[in-house]
Formats: structure tokens, C-alpha cells, sequence
């Protein structure tokens, strides 16, 4: 392929190879690499960066992992099609395939904000798709995730079965926290063909959580769960809500938090991706930074609590499963 312009050579041949293709109109791509810290205009003075591509990947990569998930795994329910599609789109899986993929080092974005956001090569896969969609049509998002990511970077039907125990993570950190956590049965009911539905309520120091609904008991709480585990992780005012909510309880001054536990397992990752473990540090309130590049999405790093000896853990332990 003879290239149209010198200077594009380059990015033109970086998005070969990742993207396995060449691209047509290459403003679109130079758009999706274009993070909004650059600051950037166009001729009408208008911010130019990749926030709106990025909006659009998010719905063409939805529907996209939706149709693969639907006809690779024929036969199964709506409940698992779901969840097995949040686990492909969720923004810690995209940002990793960005860093493995080279996507990272084609962004253009202010140097404080690509070294310190896990979010940046997240967003940037995103506006690719949308790329992608503008450029070559639907068709060619389709090819690009099954040629592209299916078939060397993850192994869907792993990804798929793998389980995590979200309810046992939120309770270890409450526990951690002495922080009080419930379940609330809100609605049971008859969903299609007579079959039972759950809806459950986490409830932590009495703030009330998400909801989530499910064929069983377990399955509505763990989704209740790891939504709560996401609100404790994104939401700052939530989790100063929470332990507000203690201090009244407790009339003691709050403590500060531990470390919210990511959600993925530890060495059950499906994908060739190379996971590490960020150290906790001892300022509470730095839960409103950003996360750098190898921190995990669920893993709330900026929040600390006084370390406990073996024998309360234990103790503790022994009081939550024997009552006591």
C-alpha cells in the first residue's frame, strides 16, 4: 500500500499493526490517540480530543462483544451473556489491552496525566472502536475483536467461568474496617417460565447500596456486591458517607479505611496479561487521585487503616463465622 502523506507513515504503520489493517481515513485514528490534557482546537476554536470517539467505541464495543458472546456461547441466559460482556468491556480489561497492544505509546496526552491515569489507554481502546466503526463499518469491529484480541489475548471461554467471590472481598473489608454489612432481600418474585428472581440490597453502617437481581439468592448478592465494591472505589462522598454513618454508631472518631479489594483473582487471570500489585499508602483522603498505569481498578491504594495483629484478625474471624 502506497501511504498518502510521508508524515503519517509512521502511525500508519504502528496502527497495522495493531489493528491488523490500514487504515482509510487516518484523522479519525489521529482523533482517537488525542487525549483531552493536550488541550487542543480546531480552526473554530472547539476542544479536539477523543472524548466523543471514545463515547461512540463504547456502544459499538458493547454491541459488538454482545453479538460474539451471543453466538459463542449459544443456549445460555441473558443473566451469564452479561456478566461474561462487563468482564470483556470492563475499562481495567481495556486498559490493559491497551498497554499490551502499543496503543499507550501512540497517545498524545500532557506527561503528568499518561504517567498517573489507569484510565487514559482504557478510554483510548474505546475511541479506537469508534475509529474503527467511522472508518470501516461494523463489520471491521467485529474482525478486529475476534482476529485481534479473541484469538491471541484472550481466551473468552476462561474469562467467562472464571468466578470471583465479590461478597466474600466486601465482607473481608468491612471486617478489616469494623464496619457493619448487610444484605437486604428487597423483592422475590416469578421472572419468565415461572423462575425464580431475587433482588438484593447491599447495606453497609446503614447506607444503602446497589440493588442487583438473580436467579438465586447467591447470584443477586454477589452482583450486589461487586456493584458495591465499585461505589466504594469510585465514589469518595459514598465512602465518607459510610464511615460518617460508623462514627455516629460508634460516637468514636472514624478511622481510616483499607484498601478496597480489586475484584479480579489473584493468579486466575485469563489473559496474557502481566498483573502487578500497587503498595498501599498512608493518606486516606488520596483516594481522589487517579490510578497509574499498573494499579487495579477496584483497588482502592489511597485508602489505609491501622494494621491489625494476628490474634484480632483471627478473633474477628472467629466472631463473624461463629456469631460470637
Amino acid at each position: 500500500m502506497k501511504l498518502p502523506f510521508r508524515k503519517d507513515k509512521e502511525l500508519y504503520l504502528s496502527l497495522h499493526e495493531i489493528l491488523g489493517f490500514y487504515p482509510h481515513r487516518i484523522e479519525y485514528y489521529k482523533t482517537a490517540l488525542l487525549h483531552s490534557s493536550v488541550a487542543q482546537r480546531n480552526e473554530k476554536g472547539r476542544p479536539v480530543n477523543n472524548e466523543r470517539l471514545e463515547f461512540l467505541g463504547d456502544a459499538v464495543l458493547g454491541a459488538v462483544v454482545g453479538d460474539i458472546v451471543y453466538h459463542h456461547f449459544s443456549g445460555k441466559r441473558e443473566g451469564f451473556l452479561t456478566t461474561t460482556r462487563s468482564k470483556l468491556v470492563q475499562r481495567d480489561t481495556l486498559g490493559k489491552l491497551a498497554a499490551e497492544m502499543g496503543i499507550n505509546e501512540l497517545i498524545k496526552t500532557a506527561a503528568r496525566n499518561k504517567s498517573h491515569n489507569s484510565y487514559v489507554g482504557g478510554n483510548a481502546f474505546e475511541a479506537l472502536v469508534g475509529a474503527i466503526y467511522l472508518d470501516q463499518g461494523y463489520n471491521a469491529c467485529i474482525k478486529f475483536m475476534k482476529k485481534r484480541i479473541l484469538k491471541h489475548m484472550i481466551n473468552l471461554d476462561k474469562m467467562a467461568y472464571k468466578e470471583v467471590n465479590f461478597k466474600s472481598k466486601l465482607l473481608e473489608w468491612a471486617q478489616k474496617n469494623r464496619v457493619q454489612v448487610e444484605f437486604r432481600l428487597i423483592e422475590q418474585k416469578n421472572g419468565e417460565k415461572n423462575s425464580p428472581m431475587f433482588s438484593y440490597q447491599a447495606v453497609i453502617e446503614g447506607v444503602e447500596g446497589p440493588q442487583a437481581t438473580g436467579y438465586s439468592k447467591k447470584e443477586s448478592q454477589q452482583k450486589a456486591a461487586k456493584q458495591m465494591l465499585d461505589q466504594l472505589r469510585r465514589q469518595p462522598q459514598f465512602i465518607d458517607k459510610v464511615f460518617a454513618a460508623k462514627s455516629n454508631r460508634t460516637k468514636m472518631e472514624e478511622e481510616p479505611t483499607s484498601a478496597v479489594p480489586k475484584i479480579e483473582e489473584e493468579n486466575a487471570s485469563p489473559t496474557t496479561f502481566h498483573e502487578e500489585t500497587s503498595p498501599a499508602t498512608t493518606r486516606p483522603k488520596n483516594i481522589h487521585k487517579p490510578l497509574s498505569d499498573d494499579e487495579e481498578e477496584f483497588d482502592l491504594s489511597g485508602i489505609t487503616a491501622r494494621t491489625q495483629t494476628d490474634e484480632e484478625i483471627i478473633a474477628a474471624a472467629e466472631a463473624a463465622a461463629y456469631g460470637a
